[in-house]
């Protein structure tokens, strides 16, 4: 179990050094290992809030969309990563932190609104944040509902949202991609969401549209088929 949320939580941090340095690092490296083929990148607008929503098959997702998108790019990580006791709980913080990393704990009542707000703070900022609206990743390769979170987000910061397919990333091992006819590990941009008839629509219906059409895009991004039910196969 993950430990409560600070009552009066930090400011959203924001990508340091190591970041940078980890992207000059890592997009050759990638390159190498799974030769990713990117679409679409043109679609994250260069400027302003951005919110990016993604399928989830692996934990390489959270790796591969900030290595393949042209902005620096943040997310949610398990507030776990930031804790821990000597050198090793210490250098885990300071890393997840340089990255930009935002400590996500348990995901109900207050807590799961602390992570709603450390992510519109971002949003606020003009930065990009990344979501998966399923909540945790495919173990099935099904498309699963997405929460309502990324649509309140959405909604309360007027961020653009940009919804993205990764293919392949679930069953993705070091080198595999490089064999002859094995398939590319994908990650595709689509273009930003047009929310502009939801204007004066109440907030709760606005919020349900949102996240259908998100997940709708996600799907045709990704070539998914869609569960038709909430994610219940895993809690990472």
């Amino acid at each position: 179990m993950t430990a409560p949320a600070p009552s009066n939580p930090t400011p959203a941090p924001r990508p340091g050094a190591i970041y940078f340095l980890g992207r000059v690092v890592l997009r050759p490296l990638f390159w190498l290992l799974y030769r990713p083929r990117i679409v679409g990148r043109a679609n994250v607008p260069a400027r302003g809030p951005v919110l990016l929503a993604s399928n989830h098959l692996a934990s390489l997702d959270t790796v591969i969309i900030p290595t393949s998108a042209a902005r620096p790019v943040q997310f949610l990580i398990k507030s776990s990563y930031f804790t821990g006791s000597g050198i090793l709980g210490r250098l885990k913080h300071w890393f997840f932190t340089s990255i930009g990393g935002v400590p996500v704990y348990r995901a109900t009542g207050r807590d799961a609104r602390a992570a709603l707000d450390a992510g519109s703070s971002i949003l606020r900022a003009g930065s990009v944040f990344a979501v998966f609206p399923e909540g945790s990743r495919s173990r099935d390769g099904k498309l699963h509902e997405g929460h309502g979170g990324a649509a309140w987000m959405a909604r309360e910061t007027g961020a653009t949202i940009v919804p993205i397919g990764l293919i392949g990333t679930g069953t993705v091992k070091p080198l595999s991609h490089l064999l002859p006819g094995r398939p590319r590990l994908q990650v595709r941009f689509g273009e930003p969401l047009d929310l502009a008839d939801l204007e004066g629509v109440p907030d709760g219906k606005a919020r349900r549209e949102i996240t259908e059409r998100m997940m709708a895009a996600i799907a045709r991004l990704s070539g998914q088929e869609r569960s038709g039910s909430v994610n219940a196969t895993s809690r990472d």
